[in-house]
């Protein structure tokens, strides 16, 4: 079953008191402005993507021959709007190829499933919401990349002192304050993370991603590269 606690449901809250936080930022990092996935086939890997989520610049792949075994150490998340456009999005992401994790069902927090593409990036497809309020659609309101850490307090620190606010902490999870950004970021203790995309914490070499923001090129504690947006 999907767990109780959704770590991208939490981030969904994140703009309601944002403003309220803003003031606790520093001058640096504000805004995740897309996300690369570095894949064998860039091709096949766009046509995978077009078609079952349809997200545009926002995330965009390029070759690599990287060697990764196992979890990357890290999921996105597509944050929807009712229970059917999750249901919509699952199915199209199969039928395009994506091997599902973790069933469509409902939760303690809402509804949602998980799913791997055929690159090796594992989404999570989610709502709050535990009834339709309109037929199905296939707008996305957030992306939500969470990041597995090894030593979630190291790197909730990294990234402070690059000019991130943090707008929850708890336990094994961070979020960070960035209204203004297309994509929000969270860290979640990695064991804990692939415990909840429904597959083991084992894994070894490239994370195969590279995220594009205002603050790169930095690679933070546990590996993951960042890089100066471009368009």
């Amino acid at each position: 079953m999907l767990t109780a606690f959704d770590p991208g449901h939490h981030i969904e809250q994140e703009s309601r008191s944002a403003g309220d936080r803003a003031s606790t930022s520093v001058t640096g990092m504000t805004s995740i402005e897309y996300i690369t996935l570095e894949v064998a086939d860039p091709a096949a890997a766009e046509r995978f993507y077009t078609a079952a989520f349809g997200l545009g610049t926002l995330v965009r792949v390029r070759a690599s021959d990287a060697p990764a075994t196992g979890f990357r150490g890290f999921t996105l998340s597509l944050i929807v709007s009712q229970p059917s456009t999750v249901s919509a999005l699952i199915d199209s992401a199969v039928e395009a190829g994506a091997m599902a994790l973790k069933p469509v069902e409902k939760s303690l927090w809402g509804y949602g499933g998980v799913v791997q593409a055929p690159d090796g990036a594992i989404w999570k497809v989610a709502t709050s919401a535990k009834k339709d309020k309109g037929p199905a659609t296939r707008q996305i309101d957030q992306i939500v990349l969470l990041l597995g850490a090894e030593d979630v307090a190291a790197s909730k620190k990294f990234y402070v002192d690059r000019g991130l606010a943090v707008g929850k902490s708890f336990g094994s999870y961070v979020e960070f304050a960035t209204p203004s950004s297309p994509v929000k970021l969270g860290l979640y203790k990695r064991r804990a993370l692939a415990k909840d995309a429904g597959v083991s914490p084992d894994g070894s070499g490239s994370h195969r991603i590279v995220i594009g923001s205002d603050a790169g090129p930095f690679t933070d504690p546990d590996g993951f590269e960042w890089e100066a947006a471009s368009v």
